[in-house]
């Protein structure tokens, strides 16, 4: 999700919500704690450099339970993140503490924004020779076409 849907969301919504993709929600009383730009720069394992630029957002919960952010004023942090920090339409990126601070895209699902998670992956698995994994079926459920010419009635075998 880009910055610029989460703004646009924001100013429908009457409150903040976020939730795992399990459904569990962040508690009502978490903080942002950050907003910002995250530059990764790095090569892969086929030997190919690479840069990536995402807009960050960290959740916090805190022993402050009477405390709920408002989207308006998530909208004022997101506005002055990118006037101060000149961050551009980017995708977004949320931590949130868990056993330990787990890294999330995001969807919104009509009334939460959703932490999705993120995996890691073989940015070069045509170049570092990890074989593409291999479709597992079971005979039993594959479907015979009956006009074979090889089919038991045949005779053919």
């Amino acid at each position: 999700m880009k910055l610029s849907e989460i703004k646009t969301k924001l100013a429908e919504l009457n409150s903040v919500d976020f939730e795992l993709q399990n459904g569990t929600k962040v508690p009502e009383h978490f903080h942002v704690t950050e907003v910002g730009v995250v530059h990764k720069h790095f090569i892969d394992c086929g030997g190919t450099v690479r840069n990536e630029k995402m807009a960050n957002f960290q959740l916090w919960n805190a022993n402050d339970t009477d405390h709920r952010l408002k989207p308006q004023k998530l909208l004022n942090i997101i506005e002055l993140s990118e006037k101060t920090l000149g961050i551009e339409d980017l995708e977004v990126e949320v931590e949130y503490q868990m056993e330990t601070i787990g890294r999330y895209a995001l969807e919104f699902n009509g009334k939460s924004f959703v932490l999705m998670p993120k995996f890691t992956d073989c940015l070069a698995s045509d170049s570092c020779g990890i074989p593409q994994e291999k479709k597992k079926i079971r005979l039993s459920e594959i479907v015979v076409n009956n006009n074979s010419c090889c089919s038991p009635e045949s005779n053919c075998c």
